[in-house]
């Protein structure tokens, strides 16, 4: 009896359809074979950060090096057929480019010659005797090494062996040790080829530490913002609604005309003559075009749902009680911030030794240049996913945290007695069971962003050549395709994990049945749920706005000085990033919060014997939300008996 008792146990366990919603009964390690592909994957990351820390040359970026293959600051090993090579450059930390003012750049390389030296010149030197005379006070000889200082007024080479009269004043660069010019036309001339090289890393580089103080304090300025938004949220009232859509109406507006005013003061000020100031005039005219599109976008929108301010509050003052039995929801951001910060670092290390992996090559006078290894590229495409993957994996990990803690308070019993420490209890439940759910989630979203990045490479390489604007245009069209199936598909896995957490299935079991399950309950609060996610997409919107419009303002004040179009875009992408990642608490509560009262409705019909889990408040909530519902249904219907009346009318005359 045993025996059949068991395998009737087994055979309804096995049973594929109908399947019932069990929360929090059953539970077993889902997708494991996605964990081992995950581990086996990250075992291939880890030979990249070896092979990095072994054939890269991490010091030749840092501290920069000359055209003869010495590295400054440091003791050099002899390059053979480089006569100039192998120095002890210890006292010598710093690279001085003989033709900073007008550098040369052949085949994307800087063609300037680059020295080591002790110094850097801090005032103009006009005459090679004042070049002369510099060397002599300061030790910092800036004519090429086997030229002595004594020679430098007398050998008839000279003005091929020394640097380009004038010689601007110049200071040392922090972190990297260049010798920077300091006068307008030559830094902006200077900026783009700061490292030594042209090629995107090195121009995104050198973007980056030309406004690197700026930077940060657009940062931090994003990051008070969007702790304001979030506290906004957490005591939010229809009062205070109304004020942050006014506000970001307001923002929209006040941004696009700030930037459309900058586009006609740029293309009114007969003084630009710089490239630098003409790649600023495109940054600010895309800038323009963009936020004017995405502001109409966003007020229609807000017009046409205006009418569920109310209702979206009430949804907000639920999701703040699920928060306060468990406040600690809120501080999880910090935690995956943090650690994705720490990875992101570890990865730019790692790519940057990457970079520096190459093989030093004799070329013409006795120069010599590092042709990079065979196989980089592709090991840079095996990071690349793994940045993706690695980071799509963390944040998928806060929402299963964050779902998994959400179902653990909706699905007990007693509210008065909320369960103790609801997101370790979560934070267990994933390390134990549902690591391989999370992972197989994530290379889906990774999937969708791959193709993504190649579309907009092949994009941009079509904007440099000459190319049909319909072959651009159909390669945006493809690129935007993939962007809404990335949303949908981010929503999709959203649901999978809080069914995971529900239900203890694996990813496509949940997908599954949370689609069904949506989709039969869909007409409850559906449109109150959109709305909500809608107000918590503006809060991210107005994070972005202000920081970009400090930006602009911070960028414009010196715009003879440096390309900003990197450094803004980078603000911008942070900024949404940390609006998101604090922000996306409250939605990730919602969705959670939607499917759990769904699985209520579908398990229990509020008799004695199968009450709801919901409390009182939420049960008040969604009587509304079906009055409303009811009542719009009814004005449906009246509006279309009205309609076939009338048609109705002249036959029965």
């Amino acid at each position: 009896m045993q025996c059949l008792g068991a395998e009737y146990l087994v055979s309804e366990e096995r049973a594929p359809r109908p399947r019932e919603w069990r929360p929090q009964i059953y539970r077993k390690c889902t997708d494991t074979a996605w964990l081992f592909l995950f581990f086996f994957f990250w075992t291939g990351l880890m030979f990249i950060m070896g092979y990095s820390a072994v054939a890269g040359a991490t010091a030749r970026l840092l501290f920069g090096y000359d055209s003869f293959g010495n590295v400054c600051g440091k003791r050099n090993s002899p390059v053979e057929g480089a006569p100039l090579s192998g120095q002890d450059m210890t006292l010598k930390k710093h690279v001085f480019f003989m033709n900073s003012c007008k550098p040369d750049i052949k085949d994307r390389k800087l063609g300037s010659t680059a020295l080591c030296v002790s110094s850097c010149p801090e005032e103009q030197l006009n005459t090679l005797e004042e070049v002369q005379l510099f060397a002599n006070t300061s030790g910092s000889f800036l004519c090429i090494y086997n030229l002595n200082s004594f020679n430098y007024t007398r050998n008839p080479n000279a003005n091929s062996l020394c640097p380009r009269l004038p010689v601007p004043p110049s200071k040392s660069f922090p972190l990297f040790n260049r010798c920077v010019p300091q006068t307008p036309e030559c830094y902006s001339l200077f900026a783009s080829v700061l490292i030594n090289d042209v090629d995107t890393l090195h121009r995104i580089l050198s973007g980056i530490m030309s406004a690197r103080d700026t930077i940060l304090g657009l940062c931090i300025f994003a990051l008070a913002l969007s702790l304001t938004m979030m506290f906004t949220f957490r005591f939010i009232t229809t009062l205070l609604v109304h004020i942050f859509i006014s506000v970001v109406i307001l923002g929209l507006l006040f941004v696009c005309g700030i930037l459309w005013w900058l586009y006609y003061d740029y293309t009114n000020d007969l003084s630009i003559e710089l490239d630098t100031e003409r790649e600023n005039m495109k940054c600010v005219l895309g800038f323009a075009i963009v936020s004017t599109v995405i502001t109409a976008i966003l007020l229609v929108l807000i017009f046409v749902l205006r009418k569920r301010i109310k209702l979206t509050v009430e949804l907000f003052q639920l999701t703040n009680k699920v928060i306060r039995s468990s406040p600690f929801l809120l501080f999880q951001p910090l935690w995956t911030f943090a650690i994705l910060i720490f990875f992101w670092i570890l990865w730019v290390a790692v790519l940057l030794s990457l970079g520096t992996a190459g093989t030093a090559q004799v070329i013409a006078d006795g120069q010599v240049e590092y042709q990079p290894l065979s196989g980089i590229r592709y090991m840079w495409w095996y990071h690349l996913i793994g940045l993706i993957w690695t980071s799509e994996f963390i944040l998928a990990c806060q929402q299963m945290t964050i779902a998994g803690a959400v179902v653990t308070c909706y699905f007990n019993r007693n509210k008065n007695d909320p369960p103790d420490h609801p997101i370790l209890s979560s934070l267990s439940i994933l390390f134990w069971y549902h690591q391989g759910t999370v992972v197989k989630g994530s290379f889906l979203i990774t999937v969708m962003r791959i193709p993504r990045i190649i579309l907009m490479c092949i994009y941009d390489t079509l904007k440099t050549k000459q190319h049909s604007k319909w072959s651009r245009g159909t390669f945006r069209c493809c690129y935007c395709c993939f962007l809404c199936l990335d949303r949908y598909l981010r929503h999709v896995n959203q649901n999978a994990y809080t069914t995971t957490a529900i239900n203890g299935t694996d990813f496509c079991t949940s997908a599954k049945d949370a689609l069904k399950i949506a989709s039969k309950n869909s007409s409850h609060f559906t449109p109150i749920n959109c709305f909500g996610d809608f107000m918590i997409f503006l809060g991210k919107v107005l994070v972005v706005c202000f920081t970009v419009f400090g930006g602009l303002m911070a960028f414009n004040y010196n715009r003879v000085l440096q390309v900003w179009t990197i450094p803004l875009l980078l603000v911008a992408f942070f900024a949404y990033l940390v609006a998101h990642s604090f922000l996306s608490v409250f939605e990730t509560v919602l969705d959670a919060l939607f499917l759990c009262f769904a699985v209520d409705l579908e398990t229990n019909d509020g008799s004695s014997e199968k009450p709801y889990f919901m409390d009182q408040d939420f049960l008040n909530f969604v009587k509304r939300i079906n009055r409303v519902n009811t009542a719009r249904a009814q004005r449906d219907m009246d509006s279309l008996r009205t309609e076939e009346g009338t048609e109705l009318g002249p036959i029965v005359r």
